[in-house]
């Protein structure tokens, strides 16, 4: 790069590192929640503390790079997995174990963003605009393929299994959210 270019992207290397950084912090919000240490997570990365405030200055800099990254990778999933799956069905149960995985780290991040209302608000927009369309295009190939027999709105598919996953912050050690989403998955198999 020439002094007085714009450095408009990342160098690789710094996207590998964010990436991994915000891989262990799901992992870890996953296991601990959103209020973990940060040296937990810094570890869990492979890096120093110093690199994770460098990046997200706050806690909820780091909640919201993670709720983001993960709608980033739900999203990109889902034609992958149309592509590579035996069936468009095999497809939409693999997406929605993916969803569901990505919705166990989101719990925490009102609380994390309770500052921010507008922020939340702009990120519940992106998760929309982001899942919407991918859930509806697996929907309507499994549709065409004769494996669903309904139209299903991908907003009613989405919301049902947002329900059913908010029940998994319930202490109660009978209650399994993803044999619910199973159930669900079932019913609307043709």
């Amino acid at each position: 790069m020439r002094a007085g270019e714009p450095v408009t992207a990342k160098r690789a290397d710094a996207r590998r590192n964010e990436k991994a950084l915000l891989d262990a912090a799901a992992s870890v919000f996953v296991t601990d929640g959103v209020d973990a240490p940060v040296r937990r997570i810094a570890a869990e990365a492979g890096v120093g503390m110093g690199t994770i405030y460098r990046h997200f200055p706050t806690r909820a800099d780091l909640v919201v790079a993670v709720y983001r990254h993960q709608i980033d990778a739900c999203a990109e999933a889902g034609p992958a997995l149309l592509a590579s799956e035996a069936s468009p069905f095999a497809a939409l149960r693999a997406w929605v174990g993916e969803f569901v995985n990505f919705l166990v780290t989101k719990h925490g991040l009102g609380a994390a963003t309770r500052n921010d209302p507008e922020g939340f608000a702009t990120l519940h927009g992106l998760f929309l605009d982001r899942l919407l369309p991918v859930l509806a295009d697996i929907l309507a190939a499994a549709r065409d393929s004769g494996e669903i027999t309904r139209d299903i709105p991908a907003y009613q598919l989405l919301r049902a299994i947002g329900d059913i996953c908010a029940g998994a912050e319930r202490v109660d050690p009978d209650y399994d959210a993803r044999l619910t989403v199973r159930l669900l998955l079932d019913g609307i198999q043709a």
